[in-house]
């Protein structure tokens, strides 16, 4: 049986994903201080705003991007998503936050796997259902990973 999804549902996972990224750098920011914890705090707040960016596009979806087309009789759906976002990326592991340089390499696996996730995640979404709009998603990742990138070369 093929499990499709919509956009609406990656905008969703998506989301989640933003916010469990904001618990990763305000967590991490606790463990840093001056213009690191800054620099941290507003990675969270990036991630904040990318979540209000993908309720906006989300909200922008058409009827056809948001209807299911997986049978899902005791509406199991929204709680798999959601662990499957929890669990892909940003997930709670022994991280190293002893230095900066660890909390952005950290971060940048993290931008990285949350790309990588959604590249596949595209894969199951057919044209109809939204798939191009992904993109969109990507895009904002991808973003994370030019900033954390040029942040790390500052700290070697």
């Amino acid at each position: 049986m093929a499990l499709d999804f919509n956009a609406d549902e990656i905008f969703e996972m998506a989301e989640q994903i933003e916010r469990n990224g904001a618990i990763f750098y305000r967590k991490a920011a606790d463990t840093v201080t001056g213009g690191e914890k800054d620099f941290l705090l507003e990675l969270a707040k990036m991630e904040d705003d990318h979540e209000v960016t993908f309720k906006s596009l989300r909200k922008e979806l058409s009827g056809a991007m948001k209807e299911s087309s997986t049978f899902d009789p005791d509406d199991m759906a929204p709680q798999y998503l959601k662990a499957l976002a929890d669990t892909r990326v940003f997930f709670e592991k022994d991280l190293d936050t002893s230095t900066m340089k660890e909390i952005l390499k950290a971060a940048i696996t993290a931008e990285k796997d949350s790309i990588v996730f959604y590249l596949g995640m595209k894969e199951l979404v057919p044209e109809k259902l939204g798939k191009t709009k992904i993109d969109d998603i990507i895009k904002e990742e991808m973003s994370h990973i030019r900033l954390l990138s040029a942040r790390l070369v500052k700290t070697k």
